[in-house]
């Protein structure tokens, strides 16, 4: 029912900028919940940044609060999230998610998951 691909991670150094985008297709997309959870090898799951199917009304886990900003761009059934000032600790394989609800996904549940794009911040 619903696809999420990611793209745009890569290699980057501590204090620059990444973006990374997500397409999604499927007929129920526009009325889900989209975001970012991010899993590193040994830490748990955390959930990013999160947005409403509106785009207006967005959370953020709170170690990216002020460096990270996540936008929606409904036509193009699309997610991007823009990342500044970026630190070692950021450093994670990062997955576009969706849901019903934003409540779900800020507490780090989701019904859909992309293949996932890993992000690498050297110092």
């Amino acid at each position: 029912q619903v696809q999420l691909v990611e793209s745009g991670g890569g290699l980057v150094q501590a204090g620059g900028s990444l973006t990374l985008s997500c397409a999604a297709s499927g007929y129920i997309f526009s009325n889900y919940a989209m975001g970012w959870f991010r899993q590193a090898p040994g830490k748990e799951r955390e959930s990013v940044a999160v947005i409403t199917w509106s785009g207006s009304t967005t959370y953020y886990g709170d170690s990216v609060k002020g460096r990270f900003t996540i936008s929606r761009d409904k036509a193009k059934n699309t997610v991007a999230l823009h990342m500044n000032s970026l630190k070692p600790e950021d450093t994670a394989v990062y997955y576009c998610v969706a849901n019903s609800f934003l409540s779900q996904l800020a507490d780090g549940r989701a019904d859909y998951w992309g293949q996932g794009t890993q992000v690498t911040v050297s110092s």
